[in-house]
């Protein structure tokens, strides 16, 4: 998030809501993180979505750790640089995805919601999804988040990228001893 963030060339849908909300709320883009990452887990409950540990750890870490990260990274200088931060953001985004999904832990917020919804209403993951990313997009820029290039590059490459990402980080269950 950081490395999109300091490209200023658009970021994911979602951080382009917390983008859009930070300076209204008055808080860290961090922070912002963190405060839609609760707010979206509360949306489970009607939908009776069950977080796990990695569900907090999501909303706890990924926030903080962006501030650290916008604390110490530079802003890049030129097209070229601000395009390498950019895919290395995104490509880091995913592989990061891949882990905490493989694991088996417990979803993110986004994603718990997103999964609740598909389950609830039937709805393929492929229209909840899109709806989900479309309508905070929509939000964020009309709140004044950055929306460019790495947005049209976030959404068309994200699942690729997670989906490669996964078999690396798969937990395989434990297997139970033979019974005699």
């Amino acid at each position: 998030m950081a490395l999109m963030l300091r490209a200023n060339l658009g970021l994911s849908p979602w951080d382009v809501l917390n983008q859009g909300l930070a300076p209204r709320l008055g808080l860290s883009f961090g922070m912002t993180v963190n405060l839609i990452g609760t707010v979206v887990l509360l949306l489970w409950w009607p939908l009776r979505q069950r977080p796990g540990i990695g569900t907090i750890a999501n909303i706890v870490v990924i926030g903080t750790v962006v501030d650290l990260s916008l604390a110490i990274l530079p802003t890049p200088e030129g097209y070229a640089m601000r395009g390498l931060w950019l895919v290395a953001g995104i490509i880091l985004n995913g592989i990061a995805g891949g882990a905490y999904i493989g694991a088996g832990m417990g979803p993110g917020p986004r994603d718990g919601l997103m999964t609740g919804l598909c389950r609830r209403t039937g709805w393929p993951v492929k229209w909840v999804r899109t709806s989900i990313e479309v309508a905070v997009l929509t939000i964020g820029w009309m709140l004044g988040g950055t929306v460019g290039v790495g947005t049209i590059l976030y959404a068309a490459t994200i699942g690729w990228i997670v989906h490669h990402a996964l078999p690396f980080f798969r937990i395989a269950p434990a297997e139970r001893p033979a019974q005699a």
